[in-house]
């Protein structure tokens, strides 16, 4: 009876726990991840088109001559209909944690993204860029998780912060979950041999919202 009834907590609290890293949300006002290119100094996305990732599941660049400047950072989009879809619903098609690797935030390390092809992933419903492709398989061995975690260190240390001090800051003093790079290069080899990725390579790069 005993051991029912702690089984039984577990799946509650497993249920609560899934449920609170797919509503979790976190401000999306700063800082923001950016490069300077021609007469933009502040530019999203290394310049890709934000709401072609949602309208054509792609990562496409924007025209520098089609731009939109929002919260002090500059957007370019591929179409002048893809400039007026993002000026009418900003938050709808703007990166999640500022544009900044989202598994870096999993570490509360706001450090670079890219945006392009494999760097990204729409999931349920919202835009996430990485810093590269190994970053997005690594975040995804357990994306729930690493979500909820980069959502509170987002909200607890990153935003509204000045990212270079909290990179440097966190580079020092790492989380508690810290692994190395080697580390979960190992995990995801592993899994990927066994076929045990929640994401096996090759995957669409959205995941729809339910």
């Amino acid at each position: 009876m005993r051991i029912a009834f702690v089984l039984l907590c577990a799946a509650f609290g497993a249920i609560v726990f899934n449920a609170s890293a797919q509503n979790a949300a976190s401000p999306n006002a700063g800082p923001f991840r950016t490069v300077s290119d021609g007469a933009d100094s502040k530019l999203m996305l290394l310049g890709h088109d934000a709401v072609a990732y949602f309208t054509q599941g792609e990562a496409v660049k924007g025209d520098p001559a089609i731009k939109a400047e929002h919260l002090g950072v500059t957007y370019r989009f591929a179409s002048e209909a893809n400039k007026a879809l993002f000026l009418a619903s900003p938050e709808k098609y703007m990166p999640q944690f500022g544009g900044f690797c989202s598994n870096g935030i999993n570490y509360a390390v706001p450090w670079g993204a890219g945006g392009g092809p494999n760097t990204w992933r729409i999931y349920r419903g919202k835009l996430y860029a990485f810093g590269g492709q190994t970053s997005r398989d690594q975040f995804e061995m357990d994306t729930e998780l690493n979500l909820q975690r980069a959502h509170r260190y987002w909200n607890e240390e990153v935003a509204g912060s000045n990212a270079l001090w909290t990179r440097v800051k966190r580079l020092v003093f790492r989380v508690p979950h810290y692994k190395s790079d080697r580390a979960l290069h190992d995990e995801w080899e592993a899994k990927r041999a066994a076929g045990t990725l929640p994401v096996m390579p090759g995957a669409p790069q959205v995941v729809p919202a339910n």
